[in-house]
């Protein structure tokens, strides 16, 4: 009867209602499902109403509970049990059932949920409707709790068994007030990884000295030489080297470009990304050689504040050319993209926060979630299959031994002087 008379209410009602009911029958039945459950722990923490099992834990009545019923909450009867003590007194037996019903797992799953997706700490509460707990002040709350986690995860990883063959460091303003310098790896295999990051005012050598230290204590290290990818900042060039003395340091093509065109007018653009373009396509020592002779040559022409900050990058510029690994490794490994990239992606999860606290911890809270957001959907570089052909080249010795190649004024012209690897000043000697 009960049935029929539920499929005749149904029948008389919208779309809109009929679910409504269904989910109300849904939270009923679970209620009285929760209720049976506890039922049957008491019963066997305590035996039978009319038959007591005569053991320590006994019956205490009953009192209001709450649980939670598709992350909202539900009223239910809570049974009560305690249990003797030695000392003639008596405590309160939890109930698992209980426990386990008013977790609160499902709701915190549904804020995270709703936090990763962009919304708001102020439009929780839109997305999981009629829940405690989703008050602004109670998602910050939880927001800050599951924020040292993320930390905790990024910096607990074991650096030690991985075969690194590259790194990229770069840093991201954050605010006005506050900077964080970045360090991805990359291993044997081509694949990036979020190393870690520190947080500073700038860019300074200290902030960037801080990030390396805590990336050898967490067991960074490369069985060969290690080849890393920077913008041109002096600080993050000296504290590298203080750690990684003989690293092959290649300048970042896009970063130098977008400075060169920075001085000149934009009619000149054109030739200087054209020059750039083939700089990232041809293959060996020789051949880049030529295009930087030909660059040197059209910027001293053009702007001598242009051709001093091609001369600043020095044989930087050129470093994986003069590796003579192929060219397919360029567009990966010439420049610091694929961090870039994760930048670009990062800044979209940090666009909701309007005003970064320095004073707090809220900015690492953020990077960390947001860098291993983006960490979820890295790729291998491209060419990683020629990866193998650096890894060689990293191995043998002698390399950066021999003098690197400058234009200088005159003919621009290969051997017409010398910059010895891993310094800016250039060389007089023959």
């Amino acid at each position: 009867m009960r049935d029929i008379r539920l499929f005749e209410e149904l029948g008389q009602e919208g779309s809109g209602t009929v679910g409504e009911i269904f989910r109300s029958m849904i939270r009923g039945q679970v209620r009285w499902f929760i209720a049976e459950a506890m039922a049957l722990e008491v019963e066997e923490l305590c035996g039978a109403k009319h038959r007591p099992k005569g053991e320590d834990a006994y019956r205490a009545g009953s009192s209001p509970g709450r649980v939670r019923i598709g992350g909202a909450h539900a009223e239910v009867k809570r049974p009560r049990v305690r249990r003797r003590k030695a000392d003639g007194g008596s405590e309160e037996v939890g109930l698992e059932t209980y426990a386990a019903a008013s977790d609160a797992g499902e709701l915190e799953a549904s804020i995270l949920a709703a936090l990763r997706a962009g919304v708001s700490t102020r439009e929780v509460r839109d997305v999981v409707p009629d829940s405690p707990g989703t008050s602004r002040s109670s998602v910050s709350r939880l927001w800050c709790e599951i924020g040292h986690r993320f930390v905790d995860e990024l910096r607990s990883r074991d650096l030690s068994a991985a075969d690194w063959v590259a790194m990229m460091i770069d840093g991201i303003w954050l605010s006005s007030e506050e900077t964080a310098v970045v360090a991805l790896g990359i291993d044997r295999g081509g694949a990036k990884h979020v190393l870690d990051f520190e947080l500073g005012s700038s860019e300074n050598t200290e902030v960037c000295r801080s990030l390396m230290r805590r990336l050898v204590k967490r067991g960074f290290k490369c069985r060969r030489r290690l080849f890393a990818v920077l913008d041109g900042s002096d600080a993050l060039r000296s504290a590298l080297l203080e750690f990684f003395p003989d690293a092959v340091l290649q300048r970042c093509l896009v970063h130098k470009e977008r400075n060169i065109k920075s001085k000149l007018s934009k009619k000149h653009w054109g030739e200087v990304t054209r020059l750039f373009k083939r700089l990232r396509e041809v293959q060996g020592e020789d051949a880049a050689n030529e295009v930087v002779d030909e660059l040197a040559a059209f910027l001293k022409e053009k702007n001598q504040k242009a051709y001093e900050s091609l001369l600043e990058a020095g044989d930087e510029l050129t470093a994986l050319h003069r590796l003579n690994v192929p060219n397919t490794l360029h567009r990966s490994l010439l420049s610091t993209n694929a961090i870039e990239n994760s930048f670009r992606n990062t800044r979209r999860k940090l666009g909701r926060v309007t005003r970064f606290r320095a004073e707090t911890d809220q900015a690492s809270r953020w990077l960390a979630f947001s860098l291993l957001e983006v960490e979820k959907g890295f790729r291998r570089i491209l060419g990683y299959a020629q990866i193998g052909s650096l890894v060689k080249t990293l191995e043998a010795s002698g390399y950066g031994q021999e003098q690197g190649h400058v234009p200088v004024e005159g003919a621009f012209a290969y051997g017409s002087g010398s910059l010895y690897r891993n310094t800016r000043t250039l060389s007089t000697e023959p």
